[in-house]
């Protein structure tokens, strides 16, 4: 893989993540959530495996201190919140999954001055302001409706990303962001199955129906979004506040909106306008503290 600075491979991981709402929209009716989730992430695990058996990385791996971080990791941040995302995107649209996702900015604010003693600027509280009004707009436009069911599932999802991300950062350094990458994709995978297991107990089917776009869109999780996605991730997030990474990826909606407009999964309407256009100047204030930092070496 090729090397990037902290900042590149942030931008990168944007935009590969902005498409993870349209390829759980467009899976709808073709793949049920929990089988896209372990399809995704056993080709994530199939991925990394030759390179993880090559560099000899199973003792690292099987580390009782290691193998916990990850346990934590690949249920937080994998399995729980991309299973309800799924979910939640039965009934709501891309566009509004990806606005609604940057609640995770005060989740993030929250955690990481409770956990890692990252202290809010004046900024960065500013800019959550913005992303706080943005979300507003889009729940009172959507309140009662079918899509409201989808957006408060996203909402209280998000925290989950954080508290993974806050696991991460305790990881020892040292560790490849692949092999990282690998960790998480290992126990996405595995806490999938009791997952899925326990939501075809409750009504469940399990439906899969092979074509070319849900080949696709199980590639793109497993290649892209679980496997190349995260790896460029913690490359961003391994080197620079959390906090402030958070807020720059989050401003991902903008290209979710645009693709799904463009393939016909969402209408421009006003109110998503204005809410992706305050929460965005939210994300754009805390990438201002970044650009003048010193996190791109």
């Amino acid at each position: 893989m090729i090397k990037l600075s902290p900042v590149r491979a942030l931008w990168a991981s944007l935009f590969i993540t902005a498409l993870y709402p349209i390829a759980g929209k467009l899976a709808v009716g073709g793949v049920s959530p929990s089988l896209l989730l372990l399809f995704g992430t056993a080709i994530a695990v199939l991925f990394y495996l030759p390179m993880v058996t090559k560099q000899k990385l199973w003792p690292l791996f099987f580390r009782k201190d290691i193998l916990a971080s990850f346990a934590v990791i690949g249920l937080f941040g994998t399995a729980l919140p991309f299973l309800l995302i799924f979910i939640a995107l039965k009934y709501t649209t891309p566009s509004n999954s990806a606005i609604l996702n940057q609640v995770e900015v005060i989740y993030s604010l929250i955690l990481t001055w409770i956990f890692l003693g990252e202290r809010p600027t004046g900024k960065q509280l500013a800019g959550t302001a913005l992303v706080v009004s943005g979300v507003v707009l889009i729940l009172l436009n959507e309140s009662f409706t079918i899509r409201w069911k989808g957006d408060l599932i996203v909402i209280f999802t998000v925290w989950m990303f954080q508290v993974s991300h806050i696991f991460v950062k305790k990881l020892p350094q040292g560790l490849s962001t692949q092999f990282m990458a690998f960790g998480r994709a290992v126990f996405g995978f595995l806490w999938s199955i009791p997952l899925a297991l326990l939501l075809y107990y409750h009504g469940e089917q399990f439906v899969c129906v092979i074509n070319w776009k849900t080949v696709c869109i199980i590639l793109y999780l497993g290649l892209l979004n679980y496997a190349t996605g995260n790896s460029l991730w913690y490359t961003a997030i391994r080197n620079m506040d959390l906090s402030k990474a958070t807020a720059v990826i989050l401003s991902y909606p903008v290209f979710t909106y645009i693709f799904s407009v463009m393939l016909g999964l969402d209408k421009i309407h006003l109110y998503q306008t204005l809410g992706l256009a305050l929460a965005l100047s939210g994300a754009y204030l805390v990438t201002n503290i970044i650009k003048k930092g010193n996190v791109t070496k």
